[in-house]
């Protein structure tokens, strides 16, 4: 595997000084404790958490004040938000202050679900740049100095475009930064992300940094879209699905201390046993911990030489001792396979048509349907 090179800056927000200009998308189901924590093992950067709901943050929902706690190891903490309701939004960061739970709180505005799209979240609620405004100079004002930023995508697709008023408005209304996933809500994860709106918005928003979002599947694509668009950093998502090691190859890109990893099938088979390890610890419970690591099987074993068989019973494993077994059975000699273990990774899915609340496109304030569906978004108490 080639080492890509690069000199970069550390990345600065707000106070928090990062070595690398590196961030970890939050991923449903992903980014919880156990990842961040084998993510941070390999390389550095800022790691955050899954997205949390603020209503259920402010009603102490149990699943959610579990998500929000981290390891002790784990510093900068980092949590990512969603919510439509300033006020909301607002308690759940002074919470989050008051608590001590984080040192960062990022704000989201780009998730395309169709389940939070429909009811004007995510990254339909752009579109409504005054509640965009409102939601985010609320929140950056009960942070206080703990740096608030905000993530969200071009617009809702290509012909109601938000991005760089979004961004400018983010900007003015106290974000520490704006990150941009350079696709729309119709594109989903489908189709190449557009870096040229990572440029745009580089040249539009010029007090606090702008990072880039999209199609970052190695170290050598991150130092091409900062060469490219002149952004600050970069947020990585499915690129590191199966390969935290990621992370490591990225602080060395740009001219940090890391050690290169040379991914045997070994090599790999070791990083998914650590994983296993650490979900079992995350949820205090084996079998569980065992059940979720099974959605990583495909991802980290992509390309490698193993059968069937085994990855169909590492999916259906229930213990440590089980996947110690089944992991025993490979060739750890088996070299790394080189293009077919590279690419895109995770669900790309199909450009789609948004789902959104009723009349959402008409105008771009809110009226009284707008605000019923609203409300109703704010009582999803998923915890993320």
């Amino acid at each position: 595997m080639p080492a890509p090179t690069a000199l970069a800056p550390a990345l600065r927000i707000g106070p928090l000084d990062l070595q690398v200009p590196v961030v970890l998308a939050p991923m449903a189901g992903i980014t919880n404790t156990a990842f961040r924590r084998l993510c941070r093992e390999y390389g550095a950067g800022l790691y955050v958490s899954e997205m949390i709901t603020s209503r259920a943050l402010v009603e102490r929902n149990e699943t959610t004040m579990r998500l929000v706690t981290h390891h002790e190891s784990e510093t900068p903490r980092s949590i990512q938000l969603y919510g439509v309701d300033p006020a909301t939004v607002a308690e759940a960061v002074r919470i989050i202050v008051a608590e001590d739970l984080a040192d960062h709180v990022d704000l989201n505005f780009g998730c395309p679900v169709p389940k939070v799209t429909r009811k004007g979240g995510g990254s339909a609620l752009p579109w409504k740049l005054g509640l965009f405004t409102e939601i985010v100079r609320r929140a950056a004002s009960a942070a206080g100095d703990l740096p608030l930023t905000v993530k969200m995508r071009k617009g809702i697709d290509d012909d109601h475009l938000t991005y760089l008023e979004a961004g400018r408005a983010a900007e003015d209304a106290g974000a520490a930064a704006v990150a941009l996933h350079a696709r729309t809500a119709a594109q989903f994860y489908s189709g190449t992300a557009d870096w040229s709106a990572i440029a745009r918005l580089k040249e539009t928003v010029t007090s606090v940094p702008v990072l880039g979002n999209g199609d970052i599947w190695s170290a050598d694509d991150a130092v091409r879209m900062m060469s490219e668009t002149g952004c600050d950093g970069v947020v990585v998502g499915r690129g590191c699905l199966g390969r935290p090691w990621l992370f490591g190859e990225l602080a060395a890109a740009f001219g940090a201390d890391a050690s290169r990893v040379d991914p045997t099938l070994g090599f790999v088979a070791a990083a998914f046993r650590r994983h296993a390890e650490l979900l079992v610890e995350f949820f205090d419970d084996e079998g569980r911990g065992c059940r979720d690591i099974r959605k990583h099987v495909a991802w980290y074993f992509k390309g490698y030489p193993v059968g069937g068989d085994v990855r169909a019973s590492l999916a259906t494993a229930s213990s440590l001792a089980e996947i110690d077994a089944l992991l025993a059975q490979l060739d750890h000699d088996a070299p790394y396979p080189g293009a077919a273990a590279e690419g895109q990774r995770g669900r790309a899915g199909t450009p789609k048509r948004p789902a959104l609340p009723e009349g959402w496109l008409e105008h771009r304030e809110l009226d009284a349907t707008s605000s019923g569906d609203l409300a109703a978004a704010e009582l999803d108490h998923s915890g993320g």
